[in-house]
């Protein structure tokens, strides 16, 4: 419990540090989703859905050479985020968002167009940069999917 204590009033110290020091701070967010292109026509449609729990990568640049990488999982709605706060000269310059992995059995295949997606990072502090789906297929089409295709 004093480990605990000690590590708040820690907390406290640096954030006042920081606000004193008069270093003006940005925040940046970067979201996207992952979807299932279940019939794998690379059109989204009513049978396509929202992968919960995918594995995204975000790896950024800063205006100050340091490279920092974050990890998300897309939530319910297959939308993962990542934010930060941090001084202004050390703002994302330029990222890369890429898929990991999709934990689905039924649909683990990355589509074509979905192996990453580099960016400049230009938005004012507190907006965000919306990155393009992801896309995940299944191994094999429903056979619902072909039959609409020999119609």
């Amino acid at each position: 419990m004093e480990s605990k204590s000690k590590n708040l009033v820690l907390g406290f110290v640096v954030l006042a540090v920081f606000l004193i020091s008069g270093v003006k701070s940005w925040t940046g967010e970067i979201h996207g989703r992952v979807i299932c292109d279940v019939c794998a026509d690379s059109s989204i449609g009513p049978e396509d859905h929202i992968l919960e729990g995918a594995e995204v990568a975000v790896l950024c640049i800063t205006k100050s050479g340091e490279v920092v990488n974050y990890q998300a999982f897309t939530n319910a709605k297959g939308i993962y985020t990542v934010a930060e706060t941090m001084p202004e000269s050390d703002r994302w310059n330029t990222c890369l968002a890429r898929p990991i992995s999709s934990f689905h059995d039924h649909c683990n295949h990355l589509g074509d167009r979905s192996t990453g997606i580099k960016f400049t990072y230009s938005r004012p502090s507190g907006h965000f940069h919306t990155v393009r789906p992801f896309v995940y297929q299944p191994s094999t089409a429903p056979s619902y999917c072909t039959e609409t295709l020999s119609e």
